[in-house]
């Protein structure tokens, strides 16, 4: 007999659809966008902040990834990568994106170690803390 707790794909315990528009964002995706969003910033951070040639601070750049992951969040429901590669991050329960969810997701963000650690429906720790989802559009 099978687990009634198991799922066939991510997302499916949460209504999700398995592929297309609404289904979770696999990792691949999720990866390809955080290294777009972090170029953008050390892009910026090297034109802008640099401390000698191709030298940045990094904790500037940091704060630089931050304040676009914010910003676009607010404004897009998603980082510049994720709006490229076809993704939005959504709240778990249908409303809107409040200030706080963008705001504790991309803290945790810059943690890093919040993200690489999912769940069965590949959400991050910091999806997870925000009631975020991050799915394709």
């Amino acid at each position: 007999m099978s687990d009634p707790t198991e799922q066939r794909w991510p997302g499916e315990r949460l209504g999700l659809p398995e592929s297309g528009p609404r289904s979770i964002a696999r990792p691949a995706r999720r990866i390809t966008a955080l290294a777009i969003d972090w170029a953008i910033a050390s892009a910026i951070s090297v034109a802008f902040f640099s401390t000698g040639p191709w030298q940045t601070n990094g904790f500037v750049t940091l704060g630089l990834f931050a304040g676009i992951q914010l910003l676009f969040l607010l404004v897009a429901n998603g980082g510049v990568g994720h709006l490229l590669l076809g993704m939005r991050v959504v709240p778990l329960n249908p409303g809107r994106l409040e200030l706080w969810r963008p705001l504790v997701r991309t803290l945790l963000v810059c943690l890093f170690v919040p993200a690489v650690i999912w769940d069965a429906d590949q959400r991050g720790l910091h999806d997870r803390a925000a009631g975020t989802l991050l799915v394709r559009v």
